[in-house]
């Protein structure tokens, strides 16, 4: 949806960078499948300076959430392009800590077979909510993910 205006390459690129945080969260939960299948192991590595950088400061993660929060999403002198994508982003990230601390709850309960799975099954959907949303950012258009959206349009006005 490209209603509120035409874009820039500029903010095209801006729009497609928060979607990082939670590419960088969901790593954790690749890595049943890094380990049966290999090839995909190309992955962690092109993304290692970032993972370096964002596991190596304490409390990294926290902080760039409550700065792309606070400064980009509530800022209105941003265009709304890069605050719905930010917020989009913040949106996503949310849901994966979410899916850890269910899956820590239910960890201890849960078969090796049925964690592997639903780990699997997490990564998969960020990585392609993350190929996603980056490909229609920087197409101009506005990545529609079902109800994260909406709540996204709730939020940035």
């Amino acid at each position: 949806m490209t209603w509120r205006g035409s874009t820039t390459v500029q903010d095209r690129i801006f729009a497609s960078l928060p979607y990082l945080l939670p590419l960088l969260d969901g790593l954790v939960y690749g890595r049943y499948l890094f380990q049966q299948f290999p090839p995909i192991q190309i992955i962690p590595v092109l993304l290692s300076p970032l993972l370096q950088i964002y596991r190596g400061i304490p409390f990294f993660g926290l902080i760039v959430f409550f700065a792309l929060f606070l400064l980009v999403v509530r800022n209105e002198n941003i265009s709304h392009f890069i605050r719905f994508n930010t917020m989009q982003a913040i949106l996503l990230d949310i849901i994966l800590i979410l899916c850890g601390l269910i899956l820590q709850i239910l960890g201890a309960s849960l078969g090796g077979f049925i964690l592997e799975t639903l780990s699997n099954m997490i990564f998969i959907g960020i990585l392609a909510s993350f190929i996603y949303a980056v490909v229609q950012s920087v197409m101009g258009r506005y990545a529609e993910i079902p109800t994260i959206s909406e709540a996204v349009y709730m939020q940035v006005r």
